[in-house]
């Protein structure tokens, strides 16, 4: 029975964490800045591989091999926070700044365009 448990459980963190990766990379790939990219990156790292590993140390048990799954995890989480603050602050004191398009407020703008066109024409 505590097998099944523990086997569920391996299933549900790296299930959870495989999919938190996957979230991750499809933001790096359409997000538009580096800032935006940056934290999609870096929730990657931190939920997704987290979760992966937590489910190997849950998997692998009590033993050496565990001790070092579970260092690795620290190690990952704890650089992934120290990279990425060390990326956003190089990307701001070199000058890029972040991404305010609206996108909203561009398709109300063109919007209101093409109504203002379509009057001035009198079709509207």
């Amino acid at each position: 029975m505590a097998e099944v448990i523990v086997r569920s459980l391996v299933v549900v963190f790296v299930s959870v964490g495989i999919f938190f990766l996957w979230i991750g990379i499809v933001g790096i790939i359409r997000l538009p800045d580096i800032y935006s990219r940056l934290h999609a990156s870096t929730k990657c790292d931190i939920l997704g591989a987290g979760l992966v590993f937590t489910g190997l140390v849950i998997h692998e048990g009590f033993s050496f091999n565990g001790l070092k799954m579970a260092t690795i995890t620290l190690l990952i989480l704890g650089s992934s926070l120290a990279i990425g603050h060390a990326v956003a602050r190089a990307a701001r004191r070199t000058g890029i700044e972040p991404h305010t398009e609206n996108r909203e407020e561009l398709i109300r703008l063109e919007r209101e365009r093409s109504i203002k066109e379509a009057i001035e024409k009198g079709e509207f």
